[in-house]
């Protein structure tokens, strides 16, 4: 009996996929794997079902790292940051799109060039200058950071998006006496909760995971953020294996439980902003 080749291409890339995803997930495993282990066992061998001490690592790492206060930094450092990117690049983007002032295509132009700008040419300058005024080591100023950093990307991608609402929608409202802000925010902003959506989640990914802005600008052991606690606990720790395994854990966990719960937006907002 002939299998058809359909069938045959299609068990192919069923096993292909299976074994990509084992490639991809192993390192995880292996990571949650040891961290209930003790130092010893995972030396002697770390791929062993056994020498488990049960959730002392877990216990221990929660304590030392500060767990819950780095998880709460993170938490309001990556919200309010959102908020301030998603409401300032939006409202950007609708005046350069809408108003046609010669001086929005400067603006535009000069937020589309800072993009090819890389970060790391900008670190000595900035720890530098406002070193010097004193506005480091704040959760504030780290706000305004990311506010700067993520504007042109967010304001870049509501630009294009806005052009293609009908600008009849924003017309009927001003006839029934709404005024530029309430159409913008009643009529504008609900028509772009899909590249709103796709936003939100490059840069929850960027902000919740990123290591170098907040190490020059928070100092204070209070104000670190999860990245920043499980790097200075590594670094305490360093022989410590299994402690370390639990702190990388308890860092990835947060992450992935979001995108576990949302990954059906996720998905989607990511698929309209594409297709847009």
């Amino acid at each position: 009996m002939k299998i058809p080749m359909k069938k045959i291409k299609g068990a192919a890339s069923f096993v292909l996929c299976v074994f990509i995803l084992l490639v991809m997930t192993f390192p995880f495993l292996m990571i949650l794997l040891n961290s209930f282990k003790g130092r010893l066992n995972i030396l002697k061998n770390p791929l062993e079902f056994s020498g488990f001490i049960g959730f002392e690592n877990y216990k221990k790492a929660f304590t030392v790292m500060h767990y819950g206060n780095a998880i709460k930094n993170s938490i309001i450092i990556t919200v309010f940051s959102l908020l301030l990117i998603v409401v300032f690049s939006s409202m950007l983007a609708y005046l350069l799109v809408r108003w046609k002032w010669k001086l929005n295509k400067v603006v535009f132009l000069l937020l589309t060039s800072s993009m090819i700008i890389p970060f790391q040419t900008l670190m000595i300058p900035l720890v530098s200058i406002y070193g010097k005024i004193g506005i480091l080591n704040s959760s504030g100023s780290l706000l305004f950071f990311y506010l700067g950093f993520g504007m042109a990307m967010a304001t870049f991608m509501y630009h294009g998006f806005i052009k293609n609402i009908p600008i009849e929608l924003e017309e009927a409202a001003l006839l029934d006496g709404c005024g530029h802000l309430a159409t913008f925010w009643k009529i504008v902003f609900p028509n772009l909760k899909p590249i709103t959506s796709t936003i939100v989640i490059l840069d929850l990914l960027w902000i919740w995971n990123d290591y170098l802005l907040p190490s020059l600008v928070l100092t204070n052991e209070n104000q670190r953020t999860l990245p920043l606690s499980t790097f200075y606990f590594f670094g305490n720790y360093t022989s410590e294996f299994g402690l370390g395994m639990a702190a990388l854990v308890m860092s990835i966990l947060p992450i992935l439980i979001l995108y576990l719960l949302l990954q059906r937006q996720i998905i989607s907002g990511v698929m309209a902003g594409s297709g847009k």
